[in-house]
């Protein structure tokens, strides 16, 4: 007595395709011409039976084109996918536009004059096809939408130094949707005690630097708005801008403040042109200078 064995099932083997950026980008491409052609479809559709309303003289041949397109594109729809529950479900949507439009299109011819039932009638199928958009949602349930476009993401922000400022710079100013997106901040120089000044760099090369709102920046920074300048670097292109926040403090070496403070009223032409400090011997505090004159 021969026995005959089923043999065992064969085991699952998941293979993983390599990712093909060229068939990616054509599928995109691809669903967006047909997401383009269903607009244009749905708005032909209702220019048709719009011009339905008023004249029987081309209805025949909307219907024909509204059958002829249904049929294309339900073949292509139908033409390798299995057969199904899900198959037929989405059969019946990507037809319900072209049956309910043919529908319209008969009733316009059987009822005569303009109906307000056939107006409202129009707007529900516009609306409906428009949004809903049963067709594109049917042949997304048997091909799955192509993969979203690669983006790729930022870089993270280039600090120059550690310097506190540079290091705030990219926290809150150079963020995206900041003051000053894609910038950096370096030669940072301090020139008072509330004051200081800095090259504002693009951190794309090639690129200028982005117009900065100065009253964005000194709410930022709160600082008052005229303390504020922002303008081009001399000799350097527009990749660069010179920032710079507050006075400068005035410098306070002996020659200028004699030339600034003391020559003007005391002495009008002289010209420090040294200083020497030091003490008198040992044992003794008191610190004595000597300063040179000359006449300008």
């Amino acid at each position: 007595m021969n026995r005959t064995t089923t043999p065992p099932p064969l085991p699952k083997v998941d293979v993983e395709l390599p990712a093909w950026p060229a068939v990616d980008r054509a599928r995109r491409r691809l669903d967006a011409v047909r997401s383009a052609a269903g607009r244009v479809a749905t708005l032909a559709g209702g220019v048709a039976a719009a011009v339905g309303l008023f004249t029987p003289a081309f209805a025949g041949a909307c219907l024909l084109a509204t059958a002829a397109l249904s049929i294309i594109g339900l073949g292509t729809l139908r033409l390798w996918k299995p057969e199904g529950h899900q198959k037929t479900t989405a059969t019946v949507l990507y037809l319900a536009p072209g049956t309910a439009l043919a529908a319209l299109l008969i009733a316009e011819q059987l009822v005569a004059g303009i109906h307000w039932g056939e107006a409202l009638a129009l707007l529900v199928w516009t609306t409906a096809t428009g949004l809903l958009r049963p067709a594109r949602l049917a042949r997304r349930m048997l091909c799955p939408p192509p993969p979203p476009a690669p983006t790729t993401a930022p870089a993270p922000m280039e600090v120059v130094d550690g310097h506190p400022a540079a290091r705030w710079w990219a926290q809150h100013v150079a963020v995206d949707g900041g003051t000053a997106p894609d910038t950096v901040l370096e030669d940072i120089e301090r020139t008072g005690e509330t004051s200081m000044r800095a090259v504002i760099r693009s951190a794309i090369a090639g690129h200028p630097v982005p117009d900065i709102s100065i009253k964005r920046l000194s709410a930022l920074m709160d600082v008052p708005e005229e303390a504020i300048t922002i303008g081009p670097v001399p000799g350097r292109g527009a990749s660069v801008r010179l920032l710079t926040v507050g006075k400068p403090d005035e410098a306070s070496d002996p020659a200028t403040v004699w030339a600034q403070r003391i020559a003007p009223t005391a002495m009008p032409g002289a010209v420090l042109t040294g200083v020497r400090v030091g003490r008198p011997g040992a044992g003794h505090t008191t610190t004595t200078s000597t300063s040179t004159l000359e006449e300008a």
